[in-house]
C-alpha cells in the first residue's frame, strides 16, 4: 500500500509514518493534485496492476478479487472500476463514476447512473460487466504498462477528468475499459473541492475543452471546437442569468486559459500522436453520439436508460 501526502497540513502523513509503518508513505512538498499524486505513487509501485483510490472511500470485503479476475480474463482489457455507490446512501449511484463512465462526442462526461446533477437509485439495472469509455479515478484498476505507455496522467489538469483523458489515449491505444458491478465502493463524494467551487467548475470545463482540442484529429478538432465553444457560452449566459457567479467566473477562467496555454495543446497533441494505433472513426463507435447537454436540458432526459432511445 502507498500512501501519497499532496503537503497536506494537519499531521496526518505523521500519524500514517508512526502508526503503519508498513505503508509506503510518500511525502510531497507541494500539493500536487490528483494526476501529480498518483504519478508519485505509481513511481513507487512494483505490481502489475496499479489501483488508484480515493481517501474518502469505503468499500465491502471481497471487492478487489472481481476486478483482478476481469482485467485477467482478457489481455485486451486495460483498466476496470467497481460500481460506486454514494458513501452515505448507498442505494444511490455516486457522482464520480456511477457504474461506469460514458463520453459524448463533444467532450463531456456522464455515467451509467449519473447525468449531470441526476442521480439514479441501484435497482440492478446495471449488472452486466459493461465496456465503458472511461472508469472513474474514485477507483480505478489499470494495467502498469498500459498507464506508462499511455503517459500517464497528465499533470496539467491537476484534478477532476484527468483519468478520462487518460483512458481516451488506452482507447486510441486499442485498449479495452470495463465497469464491474460485483465490486462495489462507495464514495462520499465532493470532499476535496465543494461541488459549486470556482475551482472546480474551473477545472471541469477547462480539462473537458483540453481533451477535445489534443485527442481527435486535426481535422475533427476543427469541426467540432466551435461547437463545443457554442455550448460554453451559452452556460456561461444561463449562469450569468442565474446570477450564478462561481460558475460564470469558472468559465471564465478556463476559457482564458485554454487561449493562453496552444503550446501545451500542442504538446499533448504531439503525446497523442506518437501512441495513436486506431483512427477517429473507432473511438467516436465507444462514444454517445448525440449531445449530452442538449438532451439533459432540452428533451429532459435524467437517466442512461432515457439515452438509449437518442441517436448513438
Amino acid at each position: 500500500m502507498i500512501v501519497v501526502d499532496n503537503a497536506s497540513e494537519d499531521s496526518s502523513a505523521d500519524w500514517i509514518e508512526e502508526n503503519h509503518p508498513e505503508i509506503c508513505l510518500v511525502r510531497n512538498e507541494i500539493n500536487e493534485g490528483y494526476a501529480g499524486g498518483c504519478n508519485r505513487g505509481s513511481e513507487k509501485a512494483q505490481g502489475e496492476f496499479l489501483l488508484f483510490l480515493n481517501n474518502d472511500t469505503v468499500h465491502d470485503s471481497g471487492w478487489l478479487e472481481p476486478l483482478v479476475e476481469a482485467i485477467n480474463e482478457n489481455s485486451e482489457t486495460a483498466a476496470v472500476q467497481p460500481k460506486i455507490l454514494n458513501y452515505f446512501d448507498r442505494q444511490l449511484f455516486d457522482y464520480a463514476g456511477a457504474c461506469g463512465g460514458l463520453l459524448d462526442i463533444l467532450a463531456f462526461p456522464f455515467g451509467r447512473g449519473r447525468l449531470f446533477l441526476s442521480q439514479e437509485r441501484d435497482s440492478g439495472q446495471y449488472e452486466d460487466e459493461a465496456s465503458i469509455f472511461w472508469a472513474s479515478g474514485t477507483a480505478l484498476m489499470i494495467r502498469k504498462n498500459d498507464f506508462e505507455e499511455a503517459g500517464e496522467f497528465d499533470e496539467t489538469f491537476f484534478a477532476h477528468q484527468e483519468e478520462i483523458d487518460l483512458q481516451w489515449r488506452l482507447h486510441l491505444m486499442g485498449r479495452d475499459v470495463k465497469v464491474i458491478p460485483s465490486s462495489i465502493v462507495y464514495h462520499k463524494n465532493a470532499v476535496t473541492l465543494p461541488a459549486q467551487s470556482v475551482q472546480k467548475h474551473y477545472l471541469n470545463h477547462r480539462n473537458s475543452v483540453l481533451m477535445l482540442l489534443s485527442n481527435y484529429s486535426l481535422p475533427l478538432t476543427v469541426y467540432l471546437f466551435p461547437i463545443r465553444v457554442a455550448l460554453e457560452l451559452v452556460a456561461l449566459l444561463y449562469a450569468f442569468v442565474m446570477l450564478d457567479f462561481r460558475h460564470l467566473l469558472g468559465i471564465l477562467k478556463s476559457m482564458i486559459w485554454i487561449l493562453l496555454h496552444p503550446l501545451t495543446v500542442l504538446r499533448r497533441r504531439r503525446l497523442v500522436k506518437s501512441i495513436r494505433r486506431v483512427r477517429d472513426k473507432t473511438v467516436i463507435s465507444q462514444m454517445y453520439k448525440g449531445s449530452i447537454v442538449l438532451d439533459y436540458y432540452l428533451l429532459r432526459k435524467r437517466s442512461y436508460r432515457d439515452l438509449l432511445s437518442s441517436p448513438r
